[in-house]
């Protein structure tokens, strides 16, 4: 007697196994240039989806003490990038006994990740900082590496719900402007913060993967005023040195469960 195979299941025949190495660990960064600062900001949640895995991740580093780097993604590829990222700029400040360029740490950041553009960092990287001539400057890169010079750049889970928020407030879109007075190229710092920290608060009332903590690093131009900081709550100082640019971290809880 013939020994015949049993047909096999729909089930079955559309199964397919796939090797996927990256997760999307939620969060958000955005970074806001400013005439003579910048301020970086990201959230502390971590989570995968629906399950918070940490609640303080940060996503927001100092690399040198007039550039501060965010990042956004899959956490591990963004730990491990910005460890890479420091090592060359140690690497660098060694060998020239100064630190590299705002410019020039951009188009380092650019070809570190178009390097791994056949199996990339799954990050979001946006640079802020002080650049040699004192005006603030935001650099945002997608995962191989294009980027480019900007104004304001939100990433992340809640970047739908952000960037349209600093378009209107920073770029002033859909805005009309009265006669005679046209809007600001820059806007002060002591309007800034308050944006970033409302832009936040935000997304953490209408995003899940958003929340916990909020970590706001300013970044001042060499003998810039403080422009209302010394009346901030929660704010640490950073500077490594008396005459150069100053550095501050704001630290805030974002209250959700």
């Amino acid at each position: 007697m013939a020994f015949v195979l049993p047909p096999r299941s729909a089930h079955a025949v559309g199964q397919q196994q796939q090797f996927n190495p990256y997760a999307e660990n939620g969060g958000t960064i955005l970074a806001i240039a400013g005439a003579n600062f910048s301020v970086i900001a990201g959230d502390t949640r971590q989570s995968e989806g629906y399950n918070v895995q940490t609640r303080y991740a940060p996503k927001v580093f100092r690399l040198t003490d007039k550039a501060v780097l965010a990042t956004n993604g899959f956490s591990a590829d963004g730990n491990m990038f910005v460890k890479k990222v420091r090592q060359r700029l140690e690497w660098y400040r060694h060998a020239h006994a100064k630190d590299m360029s705002l410019p020039a740490i951009a188009r380092l950041i650019q070809s570190m990740l178009y390097q791994r553009r056949f199996f990339p960092y799954y990050v979001y990287n946006i640079l802020g900082g002080i650049e040699d001539d004192g005006s603030g400057t935001v650099y945002s890169f997608d995962p191989v590496g294009s980027y480019e010079r900007e104004t304001c750049r939100a990433a992340g889970a809640a970047s739908s719900l952000v960037q349209p928020f600093l378009d209107n407030q920073i770029y002033f879109k859909n805005q009309s402007s009265a006669p005679g007075s046209p809007h600001p190229t820059h806007l002060p710092l002591s309007r800034v913060l308050p944006l970033v920290i409302d832009s936040f608060t935000s997304a953490t009332e209408r995003h899940i993967e958003v929340g916990d903590g909020l970590e706001i690093y300013v970044v001042l131009a060499k003998g810039s005023p403080l422009q209302g900081l010394e009346t901030v709550h929660g704010i640490t100082e950073l500077t490594s040195g008396p005459n150069g640019e100053r550095m501050f971290v704001i630290r805030r809880n974002l209250k959700r469960d």
